[in-house]
């Protein structure tokens, strides 16, 4: 009997060796990216800093994907909305500045006295960078339509509107710039190039 379950357990270990960064790749744009729509609203409500929202929401994609490399979570809903939990909670220590509305019982979190400081701003500045560069790789339709829906926070209808085009044409534009941003982002150093 011990041997069946060890078998069982060794093929579920190389199942879940064999993910490539394609698959996780994949699964990110499939199941993660989706719900970026409840991320933002949980962030919104749990996070007094608006002018942060942003970063917050990148910071928890980049842990998500790091964490899926590993495995793949049962649930990518429930992984993302605790992992931008555990985010709101490392943030509140760093900071070192609690705000009532951030934590119901302050003895919770223990606030750290250590200072992430200028590491912290360097990271932005170079996540920025990256996601710059990614947006100026997208072709001239998709960047416009990606940039007035996750930077100007219009929805499609606005954006059709304002492209001149169909509502199906701007989720056409959607979808590919958002998997051409995934691949640029999170894809390998030889995958980064623009595809035909």
């Amino acid at each position: 009997m011990a041997e069946i379950s060890d078998t069982g357990s060794e093929s579920t270990d190389l199942r879940r060796a064999a993910m490539t960064a394609i698959d996780v790749r994949a699964w990110f744009v499939r199941e993660v990216l989706p719900l970026e729509t409840l991320l933002m609203q949980y962030l919104r409500r749990n996070w007094t800093g608006t002018s942060d929202i942003a970063d917050l929401r990148q910071e928890v994609y980049v842990r998500v994907f790091e964490a899926a490399q590993t495995q793949l979570p049962e649930s990518a809903r429930a992984f993302v909305l605790m992992t931008a939990r555990n985010l709101i909670i490392d943030r509140v220590r760093r900071e070192q500045v609690v705000p009532i509305e951030a934590v119901a019982d302050l003895d919770m979190l223990g606030v750290a006295a250590n200072d992430a400081g200028p590491e912290r701003a360097a990271i932005a500045r170079d996540a920025l960078r990256r996601l710059q560069g990614a947006l100026d790789r997208l072709p001239r339709r998709p960047r416009e339509a990606v940039f007035m829906s996750k930077v100007e926070g219009l929805n499609r209808r606005e954006i059709a509107a304002r492209m001149g085009i169909a509502e199906d044409t701007v989720r056409q534009h959607l979808m590919s710039g958002m998997r051409a941003l995934a691949d640029f982002l999170y894809g390998e150093a030889g995958h980064t190039e623009k595809k035909p």
